[in-house]
């Protein structure tokens, strides 16, 4: 999207409470204060200036490929070890009722990106096929890289972009056009299936790596997924290594880091082939465990990616940037299970019912951890009912820029600056999901409704505060909420020609 064009839907919001920015500026530099009276008073410098640029928080958000709200320590996970993202928890936020977008990967995604939710944001599902028009992000989508980036941060992605491609349909979307000066990853999900791939993308151009691929007469959007008959390049290695190097080229400026990892999730297509889709280098500390190959896997790919998070949060400590920079850690929906392990051994949902694909809590609720050390509060957890949609809202507010109005974001600065007092919060959360005979799902305040099938019904109705686990359908017994709950989906649902499921319309 052009700058003009951002600027149109882009009028002054409201900014944070005058206490919550006071905080923010006794925490950074010293002459953060006075650029903090220009923003109270709607008067602050240019992005561009150097003054302006000195004193905003550097983003990093970090996001995990189906990890459950239970694969972790801090989550109460007590069979796979994950030390750096518990102690993350201990020294900053963990937040217990944080939402994806979606139960599947470029949905969450598309929300994630957009600020929009399920019912309004343009990529509603996996769309497959040969045309990737469906599943790729438009010129005229507004992304929360191209907000930051028109504030004057660099802006990198590093891993699973899922939103555009070189096939058919899907170059609007690519992560160059949608706000980010610096991509390394996958363009496509398939492609990202597998960890030994024959290339990764670096910007425009293929780098060819050492790895060798059996193709499975599988195609998504153009491309044939497969197996790695030669394995020598573990693309997660790769892109976290990419994401350093992005941090130690850019410590000196404001940047904005988007580091979508894959794993845990599972190669789909070398579970058809060979049964086993963990794919990781070693097996680690789990290597003697009286567990299958799989397990061991799923377990090792956790602890993997914690050790990572570690060299990530070590490195802005080296640089001494750690107290300018803010890292967000979550998942892009529940955990899977498509690997061949047995989700039972390490109840990846902890006390949630469901997995991917669901729109029960399993499937959707997801951990988030924010660290922001002299800033965020450390060792505190928070109940504030977020979702992705949110980090629109809440980098704009903490780059002290404008967001598109018409969004769903409502951001979560307050909260993790320790003002919870100030944070606004939603009405409600709307899912739908269009896989599966389609469903629906709301949250308001502790109720949740979920419709299956879509629009027809029954609507199934929950009190989260008494029933985490979804056990107990009370819709007989609430009828009236009910109908409140389906008028909220119904009014959140905005119809899209790509987008159609088996049901009666709602009335508008």
């Amino acid at each position: 999207m052009r700058a003009a064009d951002l600027q149109d839907r882009c009028p002054q919001h409201p900014h944070l409470a005058r206490e919550t920015f006071m905080r923010l500026a006794s925490v950074l530099r010293p002459s953060f204060a006075v650029l903090t009276s220009l923003f109270l008073l709607g008067l602050a410098t240019s992005p561009s200036s150097s003054s302006a640029d000195a004193k905003r928080p550097n983003i990093v958000f970090i996001l995990a490929d189906d990890l459950g709200y239970g694969d972790l320590g801090c989550y109460g996970q007590e069979l796979i070890q994950t030390p750096r993202l518990d102690q993350m928890a201990a020294e900053g936020m963990r937040f217990t009722d944080f939402y994806a977008g979606n139960t599947v990967c470029a949905p969450s995604r598309s929300v994630l990106m957009t600020g929009m939710h399920m019912g309004h944001t343009h990529v509603r599902g996996n769309a497959g096929g040969s045309d990737m028009s469906k599943q790729s992000l438009r010129d005229e989508d507004v992304t929360v890289a191209e907000v930051l980036q028109s504030a004057g941060y660099s802006t990198a992605l590093c891993g699973k972009w899922g939103l555009g491609d070189e096939a058919l349909g899907g170059r609007q979307g690519l992560p160059r056009k949608q706000g980010f000066d610096h991509f390394y990853g996958y363009l496509n999900q398939v492609h990202a299936h597998n960890y030994y791939p024959e290339f990764l993308w670096r910007n425009e151009s293929k780098v060819a790596l050492r790895n060798e691929v059996q193709r499975r007469d599988r195609s998504y959007g153009g491309f044939t997924g497969g197996r790695a008959t030669k394995r020598v390049d573990y693309s997660h290695d790769l892109i976290a290594n990419e994401a350093m190097g992005f941090i130690r080229e850019k410590a000196q400026e404001p940047f904005f880091l988007y580091l979508s990892l894959t794993i845990p999730h599972a190669n789909n297509e070398a579970t058809g082939m060979t049964g086993n889709g963990q794919e990781v280098p070693d097996l680690g500390i789990y290597a003697d465990r009286d567990w299958s190959d799989q397990d061991k896997g799923q377990a090792a790919m956790i602890t993997r990616m914690d050790s990572d998070v570690g060299r990530i949060l070590d490195l802005l400590q080296e640089l001494q940037i750690d107290e300018q920079t803010v890292v967000m850690f979550s998942s892009d929906n529940g955990p899977h299970n498509e690997g061949g392990h047995d989700p039972k051994r390490f109840g990846p949902s902890g006390p949630l019912r469901g997995m991917k694909r669901a729109l029960t809590e399993g499937g959707i609720r997801v951990p988030l951890i924010v660290r922001w050390p002299g800033t965020t509060p450390p060792g505190t957890v928070s109940d504030h009912v977020g979702y992705f949609g949110d980090l629109m809202a809440t980098t704009a507010e903490l780059a002290g820029t404008d967001f598109p109005e018409d969004t769903d974001s409502i951001s979560f600065a307050p909260t993790i600056v320790g003002q919870p007092e100030a944070q606004q919060p939603h009405e409600y959360l709307y899912w739908e999901f269009y896989e599966q005979g389609g469903r629906q799902a709301v949250r308001r305040g502790n109720w949740k409704a979920i419709r299956q099938p879509w629009m027809t019904g029954p609507t199934q109705l929950f009190d989260l505060k008494a029933d985490i686990g979804e056990s107990t359908n009370l819709a007989s017994d609430h009828p009236e909420i009910v109908k409140q709950l389906e008028t909220l989906m119904d009014e959140a649902h905005v119809p899209h020609p790509n987008w159609q499921v088996s049901g009666k319309a709602p009335k508008r």
